[in-house]
Parts: structure tokens; C-alpha cells; sequence
């Protein structure tokens, strides 16, 4: 059985390599739309007196995910075009990954929030970053910070904590172009 894990491990290290090369190939050239999934955090679930407004009430990074953060915004600066913009889930654990691995304030994008359970409002939230990502049409590149459902609805990926998923519009949906992770 060890070895059968090791031997899976081994097989798919090559690939999340290659995937990750692949992606900063892409982020390269620039002109491109990245769906950023937040860096690592304390906990897995926000508190019942949760409060948007106050990053106390909230799951938050951790240490590591700060450093994460960091990494993130090194390897972009060394590796991607410029970023033309980041946009954020209002939520501390999104803003805080987008402070500290751009060093600019993001602009908050509420759609990018955790997605409601209402379907009509699911569904608004999603087309309203369609919206922005069909919109999108600059040499540099375009970042959003958001959440692990949002990006698994919009993709049907999921990345882990800190992972990058590049996309383009396709038809009535997004196509991946491939992913960078950290």
C-alpha cells in the first residue's frame, strides 16, 4: 500500500509542475483573468457571531498563509505581466491575501463573497462576475481574490488555499487555462 502512495505521489508531482509552468507561461503574456483562491487560514469555518465588517468575527490567515500571501506576490512580481487590477471578496481572510501579496488596497467585489444559498441570488452573484470577467479586456492582468465554492461553480476546479486558476470566457461558462499553484 506505501508504495502504491508513492508511486501515485510521484505520477502527479510531475503534473502539478507542469501545471504550474504552464500557468505562469500564460501569466506571462498578460491580458489574462485569474480566479485566486484566499492563502491558508486559522480555521475552517467562520464563527457564529460573524460580522463582515469586523476581521475579529472571521476565519483568518494564519501565519503561513501570510507567508503564502507573500510568496504569491513575489512569484507574481518575478514571473506574471503587471497586475491591472485585483478585485476582492469582502471577506478579511480575501482582502488580506490581496493586501499582502499585491501591496495595494483591492476594490471590494461583494459577487466574489461566499455564494448565497438563495439559487436566484447564486445566480445573480455568478453573472455579475461573468460580467466583470467577460468585460475584461487589458494587456495586464486581472486578479480575483475569492472563495473555494465560488471558484468550484464558476470552473469546476478546486484549488487549494492559495492556488491560482487562469480563465477565459467560453460560451456561457469559463475554460481554464491553466493553474499556478503555490
Amino acid at each position: 500500500m506505501i508504495r502504491f502512495v508513492l508511486a501515485l505521489f510521484l505520477l502527479v508531482l510531475p503534473a502539478a509542475a507542469h501545471a504550474t509552468d504552464a500557468g505562469w507561461a500564460l501569466l506571462r503574456d498578460g491580458g489574462h483573468v485569474v480566479l485566486l483562491r484566499h492563502a491558508l487560514v486559522t480555521g475552517t469555518t467562520d464563527p457564529a457571531n460573524f460580522d463582515i465588517d469586523n476581521c475579529a468575527t472571521q476565519v483568518n490567515l494564519s501565519a503561513r498563509g501570510k507567508q503564502q500571501a507573500s510568496k504569491i506576490g513575489a512569484l507574481f512580481g518575478a514571473r506574471a505581466a503587471p497586475i491591472e487590477r485585483v478585485l476582492s471578496s469582502r471577506y478579511c481572510r480575501c482582502l488580506d491575501t490581496a493586501r499582502i501579496a499585491f501591496e495595494a488596497e483591492p476594490e471590494l467585489f461583494a459577487p466574489l463573497d461566499f455564494l448565497k444559498s438563495d439559487p436566484t441570488e447564486k445566480a445573480a452573484q455568478l453573472d455579475a462576475v461573468m460580467k466583470e470577467i467577460r468585460a475584461y479586456s487589458g494587456s495586464d492582468n486581472l486578479v480575483m481574490v475569492t472563495h473555494l465554492e465560488n471558484i468550484v461553480a464558476l470552473t469546476g476546479v478546486s484549488p487549494r488555499e492559495g492556488e491560482a486558476v487562469v480563465v477565459e470566457p467560453q460560451g456561457d461558462g469559463l475554460r481554464v487555462l491553466g493553474r499556478v499553484t503555490f
